[in-house]
């Protein structure tokens, strides 16, 4: 059975576990995007926070990982993506950020995935 498309975010982890080195960070983004072509081929949006927040964190004159603009912007607009998202695809190991989302999605009443398996086919 088919489903209408969604609007899903892939959230993992970013920074835990990787005392901040530029390629473990790297590594993070990467597996979480390995998810965006499978599920935009089962006919659904994929989306990253960090393909929001990074650019704009950069525009914001953010120097390191925790400063004021990255703080101001890294978590609030995945934040304020779920507004917009019908699904959550949560990856990867722990990460409060990515926990995080899942419990606003949750909250906002969104479907929440832990594998490609169960998201549907739209």
């Amino acid at each position: 059975m088919n489903s209408k498309p969604m609007m899903i975010l892939i959230a993992g982890p970013y920074r835990s576990g990787t005392n901040d080195d530029p390629e473990k960070i790297a590594a993070n983004v990467h597996l979480m995007e390995t998810f965006a072509l499978p599920i935009f081929r089962k006919g659904h949006i994929p989306l990253l926070g960090e393909w929001f927040a990074l650019p704009l964190v950069a525009l914001a004159g953010s120097k390191q990982i925790g400063d004021e603009p990255f703080n101001e912007i890294f978590h609030p607009i995945a934040v304020m993506l779920l507004d917009k998202c019908d699904a959550v695809l949560r990856v990867g190991g722990a990460s409060t950020g990515a926990d995080q989302m899942v419990s606003v999605a949750k909250e906002k009443g969104a479907k929440i995935f832990y594998s490609l398996e169960e998201i549907p086919q739209a």
